[in-house]
């Protein structure tokens, strides 16, 4: 009896593990060092951003963690700097759901929302829309010209492989008609494939190259705005990367040697994957790109 109790417990032990190490997905590879580069990363004081900001700091570039709450972001920066031996870990407020932030920011340097309740941004766009998809377009605009003074450099845009089930409503941007959170969240990672697709259009032969991200299933505050989601996490979360396992994928496009030909394209567990059909539309992303600068009342050619 206590011979085929222990069997079992191998078995499921051994079936728990092969699955964590499928659904753990790809590693970042590259040995590239990094001395000399400067780094932003967006949310970097929790998750993915801050496992890919201590990664970038080990191989030695000087990180920006640009975050809403500074203490919180302080706090992460001296974790990172204690465990990299790296002093030039700092820290700079933005917060991207207001774009007098973001343009004090880039000011400054010259630094995502998931499944929340309807809200607007300061300047009156829906929250989804306005954090994960006009904030970051805007301070790609205004960092866009120290970029490209810093050739060879890159633009890694998170997304999400549930960008499939996204869309762009240009009549309804802002989901006055319809809300719906969940949607709302599909609708912001496919503008970000979209605006990497044509951001990298608009960049050829400047050096500055740009790749849209899925990250995995990730552990993840995102979560923290849905009940359903923090109870399907704690269920499968075996299942679920760590934030370590899901910087990955980014760090392999912020790193990897040779991946030039390949911008404005979409990774997913360290290589280049499929995106939906709406992702691939050029005359919807000109359209978006067009749409975001009005709304910003910014002039990007």
């Amino acid at each position: 009896g206590l011979f085929i109790l222990f069997l079992r417990w191998c078995m499921n032990a051994f079936v728990s593990l092969a699955y964590r190490k499928f659904f753990a997905g790809g590693v970042c590879r590259s040995n590239v060092q990094l001395p000399g580069k400067v780094v932003v990363i967006t949310g970097a004081n929790t998750g993915i951003g801050k496992e890919t900001a201590r990664e970038l700091a080990r191989r030695g570039a000087r990180v920006y963690i640009a975050c809403r709450d500074v203490l919180k972001g302080e706090s992460a920066a001296s974790e990172i700097r204690a465990d990299t031996k790296n002093s030039q870990v700092l820290v700079r407020k933005l917060d991207l759901s207001d774009t007098k932030s973001i343009r004090a920011f880039a000011e400054g340097f010259l630094a995502g929302v998931m499944m929340c309740p309807y809200s607007k941004t300061a300047d009156g766009f829906e929250s989804h829309l306005g954090v994960n998809h006009l904030g970051h377009f805007l301070l790609t605009h205004l960092l866009l010209e120290r970029l490209k003074e810093s050739t060879p450099a890159r633009v890694v845009n998170l997304s999400s492989v549930v960008h499939h089930a996204g869309k762009i409503h240009f009549h309804d941007l802002q989901s006055e008609k319809y809300y719906s959170r969940s949607l709302a969240y599909c609708h912001s990672k496919l503008a970000n494939v979209l605006f990497t697709r044509e951001l990298a259009k608009r960049l050829q032969g400047t050096g500055v190259t740009t790749y849209a991200v899925h990250p995995g299933i990730v552990s993840s505050e995102l979560v923290r705005h849905s009940f359903l989601l923090c109870l399907l996490w704690r269920i499968f979360s075996p299942f679920i990367k760590s934030a370590w396992e899901g910087a990955q994928t980014s760090l392999h496009c912020a790193l990897a040697e040779g991946l030039e030909p390949l911008t404005g394209k979409y990774f997913s567990d360290c290589k280049k994957a499929w995106v939906s059909p709406k992702s691939r539309d050029n005359k919807t992303a000109e359209r978006l790109w067009n749409v975001s600068c009005e709304l910003l009342g910014i002039q990007w050619e």
